[in-house]
């Protein structure tokens, strides 16, 4: 009478094939490790609290090394812009985003980051798509005359330029950050991934720490 206790040979040869399976798995993981993803947590632009002088400092030490590899870079200026100083201040580099805000007296106004195709015709042009890009709706009737008043001065070709995303070379971004009217350059590591860093500009204004300004002005009529 056969064991009972004893596998069939159809079961054996499946379990064999499972386990040279999972060791298969094991080893193609081994010899074939996933590529390591892009730096998907960076952000350029100084952080709330901190020192300006600190943040200077940091830009200044992003743009060391010798690599040839291209970088994103944010450019934060002395003074706001007008659209038509946008390609100046870019050095020729690839500019990806340009950084808008209003400034107003006293009054906080929103930030708006334009993403604009290859061209300095396009940076230019971008003032018109930033006043479109301003939200819709307001939670009161200050923030209502905020966004109306921004929209307005943008279409109008104001000085509301506050930085630029840009993409080039370290020897690049190095020689920009000496030009007139460049107040800092801050590059993220080659590896960095279009889209997942965050963007926030050294504003003029900011001369200590980073904070919020005041916002008790009165908003004015046009």
């Amino acid at each position: 009478m056969p064991d009972r206790r004893t596998l069939p040979f159809g079961r054996l040869v499946l379990g064999a094939a499972a386990v040279a399976l999972v060791v298969f798995i094991v080893l193609l993981g081994v010899l074939n490790p996933p590529r390591k993803a892009g730096v998907f947590t960076d952000r350029l632009g100084p952080e709330q609290g901190e020192q300006v002088a600190d943040y200077l400092a940091r830009a200044r030490d992003s743009l060391g090394g010798m690599d040839a590899a291209e970088h994103w870079a944010l450019v934060s200026f002395t003074e706001p812009l007008v659209p038509e100083q946008i390609p100046p201040h870019s050095a020729g580099m690839r500019i990806a985003q340009v950084l808008y805000q209003v400034p107003i007296p006293r009054v906080q106004t929103p930030l708006v980051a334009v993403p604009v195709p290859a061209g300095d015709a396009a940076a230019i042009d971008s003032a018109e798509s930033a006043a479109w890009l301003l939200p819709r709706s307001a939670p009161d009737e200050r923030a209502t005359r905020v966004t109306a008043l921004s929209a307005a001065r943008l279409r109008s070709g104001c000085a509301c330029t506050v930085g630029l995303v840009l993409r080039g070379p370290l020897d690049c971004l190095r020689k920009l950050s000496s030009q007139n009217g460049i107040r800092a350059v801050e590059a993220l590591p080659a590896d960095a991934v279009a889209g997942r860093f965050g963007v926030v500009p050294l504003l003029p204004e900011q001369l200590d720490v980073i904070q919020p300004g005041p916002n008790d002005g009165p908003v004015p009529d046009q």
